[in-house]
């Protein structure tokens, strides 16, 4: 399989959100247009153990999939981190995931100094590794 390209800026704006939230998961939706990855939508995090898992605020969901659609775009990725766990995704993601055509991208801050983000298919109950390129 080819690498799936993802602009810098949209890295850099996950990475960002992902620091900024350091003891919690946080999570969002990204948005393409023609297969690329254009935007970067931040949802709140909702779920009752916010430092150990990920439930996107319906309502904010809801939003961001109309912004995504009034811009153009189709649904590219998911993204939310592991604030200390490795950039795998664990039982509950693979449980979880509802959308087996879009990418999973997970960054994990249980680093040492660099945060590592990775890809993946979720499709029934498997998990595909994607390679990821950064231009």
């Amino acid at each position: 399989m080819m690498p799936i390209r993802i602009p810098r800026t949209i890295v850099n704006q996950i990475l960002s959100h992902a620091q900024s939230s350091p003891e919690s998961e946080v999570c969002g939706l990204i948005g393409a247009a023609e297969g690329e990855p254009r935007r970067v939508y931040p949802v709140a995090n909702a779920a009752r153990r916010p430092d150990a898992l990920f439930q996107m605020d319906p309502k904010e969901q809801v939003d961001a999939m109309r912004s995504i659609r009034e811009a153009g775009q189709s649904l590219f990725a998911i993204y939310h981190s592991h604030p200390h766990a490795p950039a795998l995704p664990s039982p509950i993601d693979l449980e979880e995931a509802s959308y087996p055509e879009v990418l999973y991208l997970i960054v994990s801050l249980d680093t040492k100094g660099v945060l590592e983000m990775r890809g993946f298919r979720l499709r029934e109950g498997r998990v595909e590794d994607v390679e990821l390129e950064v231009s």
